[in-house]
């Protein structure tokens, strides 16, 4: 039986202890690891993709098993390497890097490409019908929205959508009467490109719902977070680089109205008593109705 089993060892083919070597080699060189699917993936992008992330990434693909067996081997060398072997989906591929989960994911993202859904296709994310007037004449177009669960009604002789319709949740797949009538709206919702399922860094793994930041929505809590720090340091009166000008000012505001208040003859203020002195007796004069001399 043992002569059976060495046998067989023996019998593994060069290439594919090769294959795994390199694959051990790059997890223990790149500290950022992405589990990517590469479904549905025309050669001309990823050649494009390529080219693009060359300078950047090293993207690397095999046979899954090859992959699983390369991670497995290096998981008591690299903390956590095994939370990616659930993640490899589809057409498995790994991608190593030395940059940023985030910077990854967002520089991959952007470089994707609407394309029409196919039936058989998995939706991505919640496919939507927004509402309009569609360019179809009434006829049996009206039916054939209807069954796919979108309302219409007709508008200037033309078939209009009255709301918008979610006519694939994210998850299901895509059938072929929903994939004519999205191709017929000409609606792409599907993206061409790399899909990141997954990025191992330092121990831990980041999903999509992690990386998929809103640049935009994370500028303004930015500065948002920025203006309430501010806001805190000026009202417990920590002097630092940004407030220390702004606090001798509100300082000199708040001396200069007690000094006001006070009827203070300073330099700064003579101006402000008097006319404040004046105010005032003009308006006792008016309360006591005292006439001009």
């Amino acid at each position: 039986m043992s002569e059976g089993k060495e046998k067989k060892k023996a019998h593994v083919a060069q290439y594919k202890k090769e294959d795994v070597k390199e694959f051990e080699r790059l997890i223990a060189e790149y500290p950022i690891i992405a589990a990517v699917n590469m479904e549905n993936m025309p050669a001309p992008q990823l050649q494009r993709m390529r080219s693009l992330l060359r300078e950047k990434v090293v993207l690397r693909m095999s046979k899954r098993r090859m992959m699983k067996i390369a991670i497995e081997s290096m998981k008591d060398k690299k903390k956590g390497i095994e939370q990616l072997i659930p993640c490899m989906k589809g057409m498995p591929a790994l991608i190593f890097t030395k940059d940023n989960p985030f910077s990854l994911y967002n520089t991959i993202s952007k470089n994707k490409s609407p394309a029409p859904a196919k039936a058989g296709q998995t939706a991505p994310k919640d496919i939507i019908v927004k509402a309009s007037v569609t360019p179809f004449a009434p006829g049996p177009v009206i039916g054939e929205l209807g069954a796919v669960g979108i309302k219409t009604g007709v508008e200037g002789g033309k078939v209009a959508i009255k709301a918008d319709s979610v006519v694939v949740k994210e998850g299901q797949v895509i059938k072929p009467n929903v994939a004519s009538i999205l191709a017929r709206l000409g609606i792409e919702p599907m993206e061409i490109g790399l899909d990141i399922v997954a990025v191992y860094e330092d121990g831990m793994i980041y999903k999509k719902d992690v990386l998929a930041i809103d640049e935009e929505e994370f500028k303004a809590r930015i500065a948002e977070a920025g203006q309430w720090a501010f806001n805190l340091a000026i009202e417990a009166g920590i002097l630092n680089k940004d407030t220390t000008e702004f606090m001798i000012q509100k300082a000199f505001r708040d001396s200069k109205a007690v000094a006001i208040e006070g009827n203070i003859l300073a330099d700064a203020v003579l101006g402000d008593v008097l006319a404040k002195a004046e105010r005032e007796m003009a308006a006792l004069k008016s309360e006591a109705n005292i006439p001009d001399s």
